[in-house]
């Protein structure tokens, strides 16, 4: 039987002086030693997430100690960490130590979380199976032969396998719901805006937000509302106070829930995760609560705006990636020129290189309106939408994925099959609302299947209550 399966155990554990905080790091370094196989750390920060455990030991025994002493953390390979490597799954980042720490991960080390490693995804956040990174795939634990989801792939099959107590992921058009849906953990992603992206390595500024893996809601909530809060550092996020979400988790109302009919009735929709969406909304209607079909016409033009516009945004961030400053630089230049395109050539992967070319297409003078700037105009109309449905309707579920884990190879010759993998994902990104991914039962294979549920902008707190409520439903 697995030891800690909740941070709430962890605190039960260490309140009765069953354990330390050395213990449990130790614990989980051994669960990563024997799963090593899975590909999810990047790098392991063994001695000083014990050095950090020593320390938050002293702290308990001072009865001083953060709300997170004992949590065990992982990050992405796309947050920075001071004093440590960050190189975004990319050989054009190799080498790179950051000089600063991700303001979301400091906010959780304040709190006395540890942080034991840096976890594998797609390179830049490019990609739906952990296929396209420098450091290699990813492996699923249910089943090795398929792919964990992505881009967060690694900071998925950590919290899967017990390798932390919780991870850290980012979410740019379902990055965290996918990979959760795929593994059959809970991925949180917030409002835009809600938690501060200082300190992440940008793919698509107006779309990035960084998001939780855990095991139970309650977990997902307590690290939300740390992380959470306007950030000096960065001037895109929000101001409005974070409520204490963990605390909020009781949910005693009858709620009115959308599904969309064009998600249930989509032809790539694989049947079990359709029956498994409707057993949910037939229970709900049998406590009560309030579910209604309604039309999304809009459906078929999310993924085209998402990708229009997150390969425009990452064409631009991705340039200052050069050889000049830090990172790979190519050992074949004879001249400047050759230089800037040798090392980008030779640094960055083919799926991030087929995405700053998109993104360049649709920026380019000739293409500009009729791509880009129309994108734009669909993205508003979305977002309205969206936001006018959930002023209507408390909540709208629907599955995470079309389909439950594939096998490896199985897209990578077709991307747009594999963005179809995000289908049912963008629309919570592109529109900027909070969205989690919940586990709902299992395929004819045993691969795990995700429900994924959508709230109004900085609702996290109903969001939480309501899936908290939806996991005691459905378990």
């Amino acid at each position: 039987m697995e030891k800690f399966i909740s941070f709430d155990e962890i605190k039960k554990s260490l309140e009765k002086k069953e354990t330390d905080c050395r213990a449990i790091v130790q614990y989980y370094l051994k669960n990563i030693q024997t799963k090593a196989h899975l590909n999810a750390f990047v790098e392991v920060y063994e001695q000083s997430a014990l050095d950090q455990a020593d320390l938050i030991n002293e702290k308990l025994a001072n009865g001083n100690a953060g709300k997170l002493a004992g949590m065990v953390i992982g990050i992405k390979d796309v947050l920075c960490y001071a004093g440590h490597e960050s190189n975004a799954s990319s050989k054009i980042l190799k080498g790179f130590e950051s000089q600063f720490t991700t303001t979301a991960v400091q906010r959780l080390l304040d709190e006395d979380a540890i942080v034991i490693g840096r976890l594998n995804c797609d390179e830049f956040g490019m990609g739906s199976s952990n296929e396209n990174s420098a450091h290699g795939k990813v492996l699923n634990a249910v089943d090795e032969s398929r792919v964990p989801g992505g881009s967060s792939g690694g900071s998925a099959v950590a919290v899967q396998a017990n390798l932390c107590t919780i991870s850290l992921g980012t979410d740019t058009g379902g990055s965290v719901r996918q990979p959760a849906a795929f593994t059959g953990v809970i991925g949180m992603k917030p409002t835009y805006s809600r938690v501060s992206r200082w300190g992440l390595i940008a793919y698509a500024s107006s779309f990035d937000c960084i998001g939780v893996f855990s095991r139970t809601v309650k977990d997902n909530a307590l690290v939300m509302e740390i992380m959470a809060g306007h950030d000096d550092y960065d001037s895109t996020s929000s101001r409005k106070s974070v409520l204490p979400y963990s605390q909020l988790l009781h949910f005693d109302k009858k709620a009115k829930v959308a599904y969309l009919k064009e998600t249930i009735e989509s032809p790539a929709l694989q049947s079990e995760i359709k029956a498994n969406t409707l057993a949910v909304l037939d229970k709900l209607k049998s406590e009560g609560h309030q579910v209604e079909k309604v039309e999304f016409p809009l459906l078929d033009f999310i993924l085209p705006t998402y990708y229009i516009l997150t390969t425009a945004e990452a064409s631009s961030n991705l340039s200052r990636f050069d050889g000049v400053k830090y990172g790979y630089r190519t050992p074949n230049a004879h001249n400047l020129e050759s230089m800037y395109k040798l090392t980008r050539s030779e640094g960055f992967g083919e799926e991030v290189k087929r995405r700053i070319m998109l993104g360049t297409f649709v920026l380019s003078a000739s293409y500009y309106d009729a791509y880009f700037t129309k994108a734009q105009k669909v993205r508003r109309l979305i977002k309205d939408f969206t936001e006018n449905l959930l002023n209507e309707f408390d909540y709208i579920i629907m599955p995470t994925t079309p389909s439950t884990a594939f096998k490896f190879g199985e897209h990578s010759g077709d991307p747009v099959a594999m963005y179809l993998e995000d289908l049912f994902t963008v629309q919570a990104s592109v529109s900027g609302v909070p969205s989690i991914s919940l586990p709902n039962g299992k395929d004819e294979n045993g691969m795990p299947i995700g429900l994924q549920v959508i709230c109004n902008s900085f609702k996290e707190a109903e969001l939480y209550a309501f899936s908290n409520y939806l996991t005691e439903l459905t378990s």
